[in-house]
């Protein structure tokens, strides 16, 4: 199936931000922000893939399949801390190129193999992976259901996925929710709730909790960590660009503080 011009176009969006997040400014600022340099565009901090390392069981040994890993982060860092075989998987390339030199720089060697695939459409056999993870990805996805019916076939009968997930919070008004659309992800609409969507694609949940004022308290780092970067900032984007990027930033935050975006991370099995 063919993309729609709105999903080609996050493709695009999705491979330029993973070139410019290389940059060395914007890798102190990753740094500054969630504790890591992959040039990632998840929110997902390093206290969070500690965490989701331990729910996931992750250790030598187990297969991990990763879904939307961009430049590698946090897939990468566990298989270097924990030992894992990893399988990182995504749309474009250009993310994958990045994550695959950053093998080869922090010398993980064979733990880790790359597949150009989309999540609706794993080219994996039933009960391939032990573990299934993706960070703040399904929200920038469109068919929501086909990828977890997708993860689901992926992962053995006794595995388990965790996934933080960017979500609109429930029972707003038209207008609350029409700015919760702008200032979340691109395909941050979904026809149900997150419970509902895992029950109805054959999950169990065991644990999710809500980390949405982590998740301001990261954005709030973001910006502090920009504001001090600015001169190079103004180098790469320009006056009017950085102007326009800090209004951005200033909305989305005001968003989350509102309760009009929240974040949970959410820890599964198969049903």
């Amino acid at each position: 199936m063919s993309p729609s011009p709105k999903e080609q176009a996050q493709t695009e969006q999705f491979a330029a931000i993973y070139r410019r997040n290389q940059l060395p400014v914007m890798r102190s600022v990753e740094r500054q922000v969630c504790g890591c340099d992959y040039g990632g565009t998840s929110w997902t901090t390093r206290k969070e893939a500690d965490e989701i390392a331990g729910l996931l069981g992750l250790r030598e040994g187990v297969h991990l399949l990763d879904l939307g890993s961009g430049s590698g982060w946090p897939a990468l860092y566990w298989a270097e801390t924990t030992g894992c075989n990893t399988v990182l998987t995504d749309l474009p390339f250009d993310g994958l190129r990045l994550a695959a030199r950053r093998v080869i720089d922090d010398g993980l060697g064979t733990s880790c193999c790359f597949a150009l695939a989309s999540g609706i459409e794993l080219p994996f056999s039933d009960g391939a992976f032990d573990a299934i993870s993706h960070s703040d990805v399904l929200c920038c996805l469109p068919d929501k259901f086909a990828v977890l019916r997708s993860c689901h076939q992926a992962l053995r009968r006794d595995g388990r996925m965790v996934f933080p997930v960017i979500s609109i919070a429930l029972g707003l008004g038209e207008a609350d929710y029409q700015r919760a659309v702008e200032n979340g992800p691109p395909f941050i609409e979904a026809d149900m709730d997150y419970p509902k969507l895992l029950q109805r694609t054959g999950w169990v949940i065991d644990q999710c909790w809500d980390v949405t004022e982590n998740f301001a308290a990261t954005y709030r780092r973001l910006m502090d960590a920009e504001a001090g970067e600015v001169k190079a900032l103004l180098d790469l984007f320009g006056v009017a660009g950085l102007a326009e990027r800090q209004a951005g930033q200033r909305e989305k935050l005001r968003a989350i503080d509102d309760g009009l975006l929240c974040r949970e991370i959410f820890s599964v099995r198969r049903g």
